[in-house]
């Protein structure tokens, strides 16, 4: 700002002293053009130059007594205030004591660096008390927030630091369950509808940021929604699932996963889960949709892990077998370039009762076309219930055939 004034004070200054050296140097005929041009600049002169350094706070000397004085008598003071309450610290009002802080403690030893020893925080991240019940509250988190965990404490917005433990997990969905005494408990998050969320549509993220900043708050929009992101589970550089996801270019960093995104009605559409983090990359963050999650807690709640339909299948994709394998040994037909392979039959499963075979190549779920094993475990698992028919087609030795597969829960065969 200092520079900026110079530079204003310096132009209007020597635009003044370049106009008066102009008109001294009038002469002849040019008398009363001269006169009118010095009358006019004149009056510019007064009627605007002590308005410009009246607003500056600056006066000569002259005339500064008088000025002051004058203003002093005439003006109306008045006292300003500024209402900053808007529907986003409504909103934030509204959700922030639901959303906690979660330490992951694996080492032990409190002075430690030793990563294997006992007590010692190895990770933070982010909650969501969504329900109190008999005397406990329960947190909805990310799985690989609470992974590996041999303690837990949660922190809530009032500094009061709580023991927790694993209600259930689920490595696929990266959500998790935990609870603690409920007795401390004063707020639940209210849950929204994921599904009626609109593209451009304001939302705030609140976690607690590199495990330090706890209760922070950003705002974006919802970017883009049923996003689709690979992901490696087994971390062996294959991608094993296609997560649904929403996109928001609210702030979303580390420690910031588990954590709430609301909307600005202050509900919860979405569990903060990961972002984009590349140097090219700026403002994707991801968050699990609420209605899906909704899904994952209740059985995690009642079972400790998410039941899901279970075929009895090892599978491989078509397109990671070589074509010469594809024409010779599951003799495909030349148009036939996608698709499951059976690579193994477990006795008595669903698939062994269907009739289905080593060396089988499936293409279709419920008239669903199917690609890859991405496309069969997203049908199977978010599609479909146990105890639900599944109707499949598929190649054996060049022939399509169908078959009918009754879905049963894992171990109970």
């Amino acid at each position: 700002m200092e520079r900026i004034g110079w530079f204003m004070g310096y132009y209007d200054d020597h635009h003044y002293e370049g106009r008066s050296k102009r008109q001294k140097g009038s002469k002849g005929g040019y008398i009363l053009a001269s006169l009118a041009g010095v009358l006019i600049g004149a009056v510019l002169v007064i009627a605007v130059v002590p308005k410009v350094l009246d607003y500056n706070g600056v006066a000569s000397s002259r005339d500064q007594g008088q000025s002051n004085t004058a203003q002093h008598n005439n003006a109306d003071v008045q006292q300003l205030s500024l209402d900053v309450i808007t529907d986003v610290t409504q909103a934030v009002d509204k959700a922030a004591d639901a959303v906690v802080s979660i330490s992951n403690i694996q080492a032990s030893g409190f002075w430690s660096n030793d990563e294997n020893a006992e007590g010692v925080a190895a990770g933070s991240g982010s909650g969501v008390i969504y329900k109190k019940e008999g005397g406990r509250a329960f947190i909805v988190t990310n799985y690989h927030v609470v992974e590996g965990a041999k303690q837990l404490e949660v922190s809530l917005t009032n500094g009061e630091k709580l023991p927790a433990k694993v209600v259930g997990k689920d490595i696929w969905t990266d959500l998790a369950v935990i609870e603690v005494d409920g007795s401390q408990i004063k707020t639940v998050a209210e849950f929204g509808d994921s599904d009626s969320l609109k593209i451009g549509e304001p939302v705030i993220a609140i976690g607690n940021p590199l495990g330090q900043f706890e209760g922070s708050v950003t705002q974006g929009i919802i970017s883009g929604l049923e996003r689709t992101v690979p992901v490696d589970i087994d971390q062996n550089g294959t991608v094993d699932w296609q997560a649904e996801v929403i996109q928001t270019d609210a702030a979303i960093n580390p420690g910031n996963s588990g954590g709430a995104l609301v909307n600005i009605s202050g509900q919860v559409v979405g569990i903060n889960s990961m972002k984009i983090a590349q140097s090219i990359v700026e403002g994707i963050g991801l968050a699990i949709p609420i209605n899906f999650t909704k899904t994952v807690i209740t059985d995690l709640e009642q079972h400790g892990e998410v039941k899901r339909p279970y075929m009895g299948l090892q599978l491989a994709s078509v397109n990671e077998i070589p074509g010469y394998y594809q024409d010779e040994a599951l003799k495909l037909p030349k148009d036939v370039t996608s698709g499951v392979v059976v690579s193994g039959v477990e006795p008595n499963s669903p698939a062994s009762s269907a009739g289905l075979q080593e060396m089988d190549v499936i293409v279709e779920m419920d008239g669903d076309k199917i690609n890859d094993v991405l496309e069969l475990r997203h049908h199977l698992y978010i599609k479909k219930n146990i105890g639900d028919n599944l109707k499949i087609k598929y190649y054996r030795n060049g022939q399509l055939e169908e078959t009918t597969m009754k879905l049963a829960a894992e171990n109970t065969f």
